[in-house]
């Protein structure tokens, strides 16, 4: 702080701000650099169709895994139905033998998301590392 003395009024304090400037700055510098680290949301990965005028490689057809999950609650694996009690088993079954351990989920439109979510929370616990999501306009190629 520092002190004025003299004029009509007399003896008047004046506060030194600088050093709160400082302080405010090094603390400003300091959460921009923290805040891009902080890392918010899942990785996704996303199917890209086949060009409309190439045919999909059956081989890679038979190797992809999908889970789908249908609007009245049914969880199926490539089309063959299973409940929701042995989806993780039937996930590590699939996957045992395979070095990638790379799956797709699918909801139907008219489905709720806490069904699919929970389809998701099965195949980490499976083992899948890697969990892509497809929706209809990816199907369709849009």
């Amino acid at each position: 702080m520092g002190i004025s003395v003299g004029g009509n009024k007399g003896a008047m304090s004046e506060p030194n701000i600088v050093p709160l400037i400082d302080v405010l700055l090094v603390l400003i510098i300091i959460f921009m650099v923290i805040t891009p680290t902080v890392s918010v949301g899942l990785n996704v990965l996303v199917p890209q169709p086949a060009p409309p005028n190439q045919k999909q490689d059956p081989d890679l057809l038979n190797k992809t895994i999908v889970v789908v999950v249908t609007s009245n609650g049914e969880v199926l694996i490539n089309q063959d139905k299973h409940t929701w009690d042995d989806l993780g088993a039937s996930l590590s079954t699939i996957f045992a033998q395979r070095a990638d351990k790379v799956a797709f989920v699918k909801g139907d439109d008219s489905s709720e998301f806490a069904p699919v979510a929970r389809a998701i929370d099965i195949m980490r616990a499976a083992g899948i590392e890697h969990v892509g999501l497809i929706t209809n306009k990816i199907e369709a190629g849009q």
